[in-house]
């Protein structure tokens, strides 16, 4: 993993996916897909009551991965996905700047048992979960904006 000198950035999260993916394909040709993910916390408060709390990433996949998503995970499914965090800076249009942070998905594979997955909806079904291995791919350290297909 590269990283700069005394520094790391990496994310794993475990959620669901909140919509299906949506899938595109940039001028290059490459695959890139957007996925919401949602992870929970459960805690107890001061007076004993139970909380909950639901925090939701934007997740891009680029290339294989993307085309994995886009054919394999849809809304509700559970998903383990490993990236490092990117925060991206535009100018609207009314001269505001505006920032996102995103996962950039380095792994991404679906997890869970067989109602979380394509097969329980009658969709083609994807190889075996114990011969389904994580999706891995180089993913580029930065796009330009002209790559991106929105």
């Amino acid at each position: 993993m590269a990283t700069g000198q005394g520094t790391a950035n990496k994310v794993i999260l475990v959620g669901r996916i909140g919509q299906d993916p949506e899938l595109k394909y940039a001028p290059s040709g490459a695959a890139v897909a957007n996925l919401s993910v949602a992870t929970n916390r459960v805690w107890k408060d001061q007076d004993g009551n139970l909380q909950k709390k639901t925090d939701w990433h934007r997740i891009v996949a680029w290339r294989h991965m993307a085309e994995f998503a886009g054919n394999y995970l849809k809304k509700g499914s559970l998903v383990y996905v490993e990236g490092r965090l990117e925060t991206k800076t535009w100018t609207d249009q009314n001269n505001v700047t505006r920032y996102t942070t995103e996962v950039v998905s380095e792994s991404l594979q679906g997890i869970g048992p067989k109602t979380d997955r394509p097969e329980a909806s009658g969709e083609a079904p994807p190889p075996p979960a114990e011969e389904q291995p994580a999706v891995e791919a180089e993913v580029p350290p930065a796009q330009s904006e002209d790559d991106l297909p929105f």
